[in-house]
């Protein structure tokens, strides 16, 4: 930069933060009066196009104004003041925060907070293999192979042989074409919903998916409306009242929902969905790995065939204890977005070695200890009875690990998860903007390695801080 551009690119910024007069009324050339001395020469492959002129009425004073911070907006506001709140009423009991916390050692049934050794409720660590050694053995094996990166996006040079492998294992599974992975669940949901729909096309959601749903919707630019949770007459009756005004519709499900534990009526779904022509897609993040005799999730709880559902998206950071997501379906569409769905394999870069090698060893121990999911199954099974017998308020939880109990405000459910880890147990709570204010709950996550004594605990002292409470 010339020292002319930086003296007026210094001038526009004090000008912009209200220091100085503005650059055209002090006598200093107008930012669009470029000379041929300091205009950019154009060559090959330059834009061509001539700048936009900017008009001013010379010498017309400029009104002065502050510079607007980030800090000013009111969302960042409204998120501090909660914060605030809620640390200075932790303060005053001498307690830390429950959220960010930092941990050593895996993040499975128990874990180390400060010190101490916790029994855990707050992992996806479902199947208790985060650190298991054949995880760990292929990954570090994929490590010394490819090193820290698969490289750049996937389209440009950022292929290697592990990705294929763990897409074939994929479509395998959910006796379909193809799969595709992705660097990150969230954007999975968001971008394969944005590459699906437009502003002419209506997006039917259960009321409690999952945020990346509604952020894939935003995305697409399209409508979204949603149906009373888990109710195939209530999907019925919105889709008769709407699907005549879009062009394309789709049905956006979860196979367990995250908040609530409960599993979707899945055949039902499908059968108004088909009626009415409109996609079906299901969220797996929360099933794969954890419904089905084998593990295999939703479509194998319900005995679906593959294209039963239109696409199937799960993600490798639940069961299979990794990191990132994927979709599965027709070949034809899976290929497509490969090539043109920005954040699958356009402009986004692909897993890690290590990841698709772990993922892969995952879905082969899940296959060879089907015992994993057994105990999965018995524990969550005993902790959800134990805790309806005990008079909580489990709202509709199925049994899947997923177990929530209902405190009903964010106070108290701040107050019983620090009571609960002052005896040694971690558990979030979930509250508004997460949950409604009257809906503020704990969240409870089992694995297949947790103890019966954890469990039977647990309860006896959730029962005794919620008489305190």
């Amino acid at each position: 930069m010339s020292p002319e551009a930086r003296k007026l690119a210094r001038q526009l910024l004090d000008r912009l933060d209200g220091q100085t007069e503005s650059p055209t009324t002090a006598g200093a050339p107008a930012p669009h009066a470029a000379t041929a001395a300091n205009r950019p020469a154009r060559g090959h492959g330059a834009a061509t196009s001539p700048r936009p002129t900017v008009h001013r009425t010379p010498n017309r004073p400029t009104r002065q104004r502050s510079r607007t911070q980030l800090t000013d907006l009111p969302q960042v506001q409204e998120s501090l003041a909660r914060d605030k709140e809620l640390t200075d009423g932790l303060a005053a009991v001498n307690r830390p925060s429950p959220y960010y916390r930092c941990h050593e050692g895996p993040n499975g049934a128990t874990i180390q907070l400060d010190n101490r050794e916790f029994i855990n409720y707050s992992s996806y660590n479902y199947l208790g293999l985060a650190n298991h050694p054949r995880l760990i053995a292929a990954a570090n094996e994929a490590l010394d192979s490819y090193g820290t990166t698969s490289g750049a996006t996937r389209i440009v040079s950022g292929n290697i042989t592990l990705h294929h492998e763990l897409e074939a294992l994929l479509a395998e599974t959910y006796d379909v074409d193809d799969a595709t992975t992705v660097g990150s669940g969230y954007l999975t949901n968001a971008t394969v919903i944005g590459f699906v729909l437009g502003e002419n096309d209506l997006a039917v959601c259960d009321s409690l998916v999952h945020n990346s749903i509604v952020t894939g919707t935003q995305w697409a630019g399209c409508q979204r409306l949603q149906f009373r949770h888990n109710d195939p007459e209530s999907l019925d009756t919105l889709l008769t009242r709407t699907r005549s005004h879009f062009e394309r519709a789709m049905v956006i499900l979860e196979g367990v929902y995250s908040m609530d534990g409960d599993y979707v009526a899945l055949p039902e779904m499908i059968e108004v969905a088909r009626r009415h022509d409109a996609f079906v897609m299901i969220d797996e993040a929360h099933s794969f790995g954890v419904l089905g005799e084998r593990g295999r999730g939703i479509r194998e709880l319900f005995d679906l065939p593959g294209d039963a559902v239109d696409i199937w998206m799960g993600t490798l950071s639940k069961a299979l204890a990794n990191h990132g997501g994927f979709i599965a379906g027709n070949r034809d569409f899976i290929h497509a977005c490969r090539m043109s769905a920005p954040g699958m394999s356009l402009y986004a870069a692909g897993l890690t070695p290590a990841t698709a090698a772990g993922t892969i060893e995952a879905i082969r121990v899940i296959a060879d200890e089907p015992e994993r999911l057994q105990r999965l199954r018995a524990n969550s099974e005993r902790f959800l009875d134990g805790a309806k017998a005990a008079g909580f308020d489990v709202g509709p939880a199925h049994g899947t690990p997923i177990i929530p109990v209902m405190i009903g405000s964010t106070h108290k459910a701040v107050q019983a998860a620090v009571l609960l880890a002052d005896a040694g147990i971690n558990v979030n709570p979930i509250a508004y903007p997460a949950v409604a204010e009257r809906e503020a709950r704990l969240r409870f996550f089992l694995s297949s390695e947790h103890t019966t004594e954890m469990i039977d605990h647990t309860l006896k002292l959730l029962t005794e801080i919620s008489a305190v409470l």
